[in-house]
């Protein structure tokens, strides 16, 4: 009989953890798309642990810390749209899946559906976030604001 209770506690206890893992997550997730909208470097870092990387389509491979110094000093203005949070079988990880309407600071304006896959560490910090979406409305005026600066 013992040994059921504390079977039982044991696995209440995982469930209940996993639960708020996935609270936590999603709320991040959100904050994250907020403080992204809102071009506020401060806020958005404190989310990421002091070594998260990116692996972004236009920026690659980057640390968190440069890759949003650069995104925002490109960025003259961002509206956020969020779809869908998607959750893995992994509690760790999971997906943003939303519309943004960016435009650069040359002027450009794109829209485009986005999906950031984002890994946690178990502090609730992200430690990896991949961007997935096509680049192909953008690339070229991208690269093209090298030139304008």
């Amino acid at each position: 009989m013992q040994s059921s209770i504390l079977f039982y506690q044991k696995h209440l206890y995982n469930y209940n953890r996993i639960t708020y893992i996935n609270m936590q997550i999603e709320k991040t997730i959100k904050e994250y798309l907020r403080e992204l909208e809102n071009g506020n470097y401060e806020n958005i870092i404190k989310l990421f642990s002091p070594k998260a990387i990116i692996n972004s389509p236009l920026y690659g491979k980057i640390k968190a810390k440069d890759f949003y110094k650069e995104l925002f000093k490109d960025t003259l203005k961002s509206k956020i749209t969020l779809m869908n949070i998607f959750k893995s079988k992994n509690p760790l990880i999971a997906a943003g899946h939303f519309r943004y309407d960016w435009v650069l600071k040359n002027g450009t304006s794109t829209s485009f559906e986005c999906v950031d896959i984002f890994q946690f560490n178990k502090n609730g910090k992200i430690i990896k976030l991949t961007i997935i979406y096509d680049t192909a409305k953008i690339r070229q005026s991208f690269f093209k604001k090298i030139k304008t600066y």
